[in-house]
């Protein structure tokens, strides 16, 4: 019924003069129709509990590619195809353990987990005391002398006073991607990150780090210690500044392998050659099965064109799904989409990303001009009936922010921070800490972005 009923409705609406009860009922439907008849969750079932992880150069990456490509075909769209691109390959190993050692001869296990890039410990694990910093300015007071030979820990919170939990994340993330790095200048044996997680929990969470230009004789293992166990540490600490922390750790770095970006989109009719592009990162981290991140973004990004080729919409521009292999650790599917983008000389008016989880839309933030922001901006009424109307002008996703030299308006998603980051890169992102209706509202609200600018341009 919706496939007829809004063929019928284009037929009678001209692209530029559409009235806005006109524009209204098309959202709606669009709305309608994802929540009534939408593949978004079902996929992302599929995706989470079929698949599972998905850690760039692992089997889970490479069954979700071929899903993806399936699934795109399935939809009847103009063009799928594969997008080749070499991708680091981390391996976990055997899971790690960790436990802090008083003086007194009292041992307490503590949840940890090695970050994606560490090298491991030694066979035997390490063993040293422990030296608790708050920033990269500390070590400097600190000095070498007070370093050399111990574990440093960076215990770090998250900060609770922070609405944006991800301008909380923004301000600390820094110690976990180079605190290794700056560890090893001071003669650190390992380094220990407070997960970087807004509650208490025993779910340590991972995350790329990097040893930046260390010489491989020089690296040390980096680790992330969940909340709980943070403040455990911190607290024995006080009490007996000479404990010892034990770690063993099990992870390898192996030489690049191939997987690919999966691309799938319907031509234009009218501008065929320019491209608006909604994009999100098929890989995911190896604690859980990915389903916020970024499981949730992919499926709602393929949805987009779903609800188009079912609801019979033929767009003036061509729109282009593309599910980027290797956020996490490197961003390397992203970097090979701009390069050949460059390459085919190809013209990009549009992007929009969904990646902060599948939780409640809110609204949308802009990378533009002030100028064509304004013109954005006054479509915020056609979202206020389903409370998706904050529009602003910030930062967007990580992946299309590589995008930006292409000269394209880019654009991500924004939903509810307040619970992403109790999941993010652990054990708890898991397909049943997403709500169906919120995932597929936050499908419909993307459906209709890319519905207005294909239909009125910038």
């Amino acid at each position: 019924m919706f496939r007829y009923f809004f063929i019928l409705l284009l037929f009678h609406i001209k692209s530029f003069t559409q009235d806005l009860n006109q524009i209204d009922y098309t959202i709606k439907s669009f709305h309608d129709f994802s929540l009534t008849q939408g593949k978004s969750y079902s996929w992302l079932e599929h995706l989470s509990n079929q698949i599972g992880s998905r850690l760039s150069g692992s089997l889970g990456a490479e069954r979700a590619v071929q899903w993806a490509k399936e699934e795109l075909e399935n939809l009847k769209l103009d063009k799928v195809w594969l997008e080749p691109v070499m991708v680091p390959k981390w391996v976990r190993g055997n899971f790690e353990y960790a436990s802090i050692e008083s003086s007194a001869g009292n041992s307490i296990n503590v949840q940890v987990c090695a970050l994606g890039g560490s090298i491991a410990t030694p066979t035997n694990g390490i063993r040293a005391e422990v030296v608790e910093v708050k920033s990269f300015e500390d070590l400097k007071k600190l000095g070498k002398n007070s370093i050399q030979g111990k574990i440093l820990f960076f215990n770090t919170p998250m900060d609770p006073k922070e609405i944006n939990t991800f301008l909380a994340y923004e301000k600390i993330v820094n110690l976990r991607v180079n605190g290794a790095s700056e560890a090893i200048k001071y003669g650190a044996k390992a380094v220990v990150i407070r997960s970087l997680n807004t509650v208490n929990d025993d779910f340590p969470h991972t995350g790329s780090m990097s040893y930046g230009k260390t010489k491989l004789n020089l690296r040390i293992p980096s680790l992330a210690i969940s909340t709980n166990g943070a403040n455990l540490l911190s607290s024995m600490l006080k009490l007996d500044p000479g404990l010892k922390f034990f770690v063993k750790q099990n992870c390898k770095n192996y030489p690049d392998v191939l997987s690919y970006n999966v691309i799938g989109e319907i031509k234009g009719f009218e501008y065929p050659n320019t491209i608006i592009v909604i994009g999100s990162h098929l890989d995911s981290w190896d604690l859980g099965d990915g389903s916020h991140d970024n499981g949730s973004g992919v499926t709602q990004s393929m949805e987009v064109l779903n609800t188009f080729m079912s609801l019979g919409y033929k767009p003036r521009h061509t729109i282009r799904v593309v599910l980027f292999m290797n956020n996490e650790d490197g961003f390397r599917g992203t970097k090979k989409y701009l390069n050949n983008s460059i390459q085919n000389k190809e013209e990009h008016l549009f992007v929009l990303e969904s990646d902060t989880g599948g939780f409640s839309p809110r609204g949308f933030s802009f990378d533009s001009s002030s100028e064509i922001f304004e013109k954005i901006k006054k479509w915020n009424k056609f979202f206020k009936p389903f409370l998706i109307d904050d529009f602003f002008i910030e930062g967007v996703g990580a992946d299309i922010n590589l995008l930006k030299s292409s000269g394209a308006v880019l654009s991500s998603l924004i939903t509810d921070s307040q619970k992403y980051f109790e999941y993010h890169h652990s054990a708890q992102d898991i397909f049943d800490k997403v709500n169906k209706r919120e995932l597929e509202l936050g499908a419909a609200a993307m459906t209709s972005l890319i519905y207005l600018v294909d239909t009125f341009g910038l």
